[in-house]
């Protein structure tokens, strides 16, 4: 390559800097770069300043304002992108850097799709409701904390954990959390995390990375393992922006895997301070009920006995008096009325007595061959021997002759007397 310049040509930073802008931004005024973002710093002034990279490199950008209010999307640390924008130098910093026109999600359309239509069908079936919710355990023995062994996620989770309460034991559940092979293992740990009631609480997740790094906590068994776990579990996947499917299955979502730590891990001086307070309280309660109780013994004397006892028999003697009297008062009715009902027929027997009849000075008259009493005249021949019974004694008598008079009206009843055989 020719030089531009002569050699040895003595030139000043600005100088230079001018030179090498004009030659970049002549060579590459639109070029189309995809990456991925990161350190993603929107500012005050609503400019939008990150860094796009991949596995070799990496180059500042910015969008500005009038033109981030066209995206259709909330860019930030992970996403991999596809801008378009001319490349220029920051003079000031000496730096180059890419002004973006145009920014779009590159390679996570169809990712994000899926993971929105999953979420729609587990949601559906109310895998996501606040009501499968569990409370975390105030006083964890020991937590399980399903992630990488080799992730700086791990180291944040037991430095945090030991330095609030290093009471609590830890087991560390290892598995993959990014690639193929990443849900199968999580859901593996999870799963033997619940068979063999390893733990109070886990803490399932990672640190953050790229929406392709997070997928296998978006995947759809691992999310199923999430909310069927009978321990509650704390989703503690990515960054704070970051998130994922587990996040809403889980009994609690932390930002980040320090906060999980922190969430789940009750600091050992506010344990101390609890149990303290609680035993001084409970001592309290039971000098009071023992103080209640030796007032209570104290008032329960043999008359205060007798007393309390006559109360409460009180109501009860009265209902029996009462129920007495009532039974007594009901015989002597019933037996009034069955003397009354022997009087009456008494007298209904004394009035029907034949004696008492021939006392008022009437007879009977048979027939003294055959002893049929005789209420007809017709019934007597002449000559019939006639036995005649008086109150006192009787007379035998023979008919001379039988007159045959009318009944009178008055003495009609008589006559129905003498039908029935009780009158003469």
């Amino acid at each position: 390559m020719a030089e531009i310049f002569p050699k040895d040509t003595t030139f000043s930073v600005s100088e230079l800097t001018a030179y090498i802008k004009a030659s970049i931004e002549a060579c590459f005024p639109s070029v189309i770069i995809e990456g991925e973002i990161s350190n993603f710093k929107p500012s005050s002034s609503g400019h939008y300043y990150f860094t796009l990279k991949d596995e070799g490199a990496s180059i500042a950008a910015v969008l500005f304002k009038g033109k981030a209010r066209y995206l259709d999307f909330i860019p930030k640390d992970g996403m991999t992108v596809r801008v378009k924008g001319a490349v220029t130098v920051y003079a000031q910093r000496g730096a180059y850097q890419i002004v973006v026109d145009t920014m779009e999600q590159a390679g996570t359309g169809d990712i994000l799709k899926a993971i929105e239509e999953l979420r729609r069908k587990l949601a559906a079936e109310g895998l996501f409701d606040q009501s499968r919710k569990r409370p975390l355990p105030k006083f964890p023995k020991t937590i399980g904390v399903v992630t990488s062994p080799n992730g700086a996620a791990l180291q944040d989770i037991l430095n945090i954990t030991q330095r609030r309460n290093n009471s609590i034991s830890i087991v560390i559940l290892p598995c993959t959390v990014q690639g193929n092979d990443a849900p199968k293992t999580i859901i593996k740990q999870i799963e033997a995390a619940n068979k063999f009631d390893i733990a109070d609480v886990l803490i399932v997740g990672r640190g953050g990375g790229s929406l392709e790094d997070l997928l296998p906590f978006s995947d759809e068994g691992v999310v199923r393992a999430v909310a069927a776990s009978r321990i509650p579990v704390v989703s503690a996947v990515g960054h704070e922006v970051d998130t994922a499917l587990s996040d809403y299955a889980a009994d609690l979502r932390a930002p980040t895997p320090s906060a999980a730590a922190e969430l789940v891990t009750p600091l050992k001086d506010d344990v101390y301070s609890f149990l303290q307070d609680s035993t001084a309280e409970m001592y309290e309660i039971l000098m009071n009920r023992i103080a209640n109780g030796r007032l209570l013994l104290q008032s329960f004397s043999l008359e205060a006995m007798e007393l309390h006892l006559r109360k409460m028999l009180s109501p009860l003697v009265q209902r029996f008096d009462g129920a007495r009297d009532t039974l007594i008062d009901e015989m002597k009715s019933r037996i009034a009325k069955a003397q009354n009902r022997l009087v009456l027929a008494e007298h209904k027997l004394e009035s029907a007595n034949p004696q008492k009849i021939l006392d008022r000075g009437f007879a009977i008259v048979r027939n003294k061959q055959n002893g049929k009493i005789i209420r007809n005249a017709a019934e007597a021949s002449k000559g019939t021997v006639l036995e005649i019974r008086l109150a006192q004694g009787s007379i035998e008598a023979i008919a001379e002759a039988t007159v045959e008079t009318p009944v009178a009206s008055e003495h009609k009843n008589a006559n129905q007397l003498h039908q029935t055989g009780e009158t003469i």
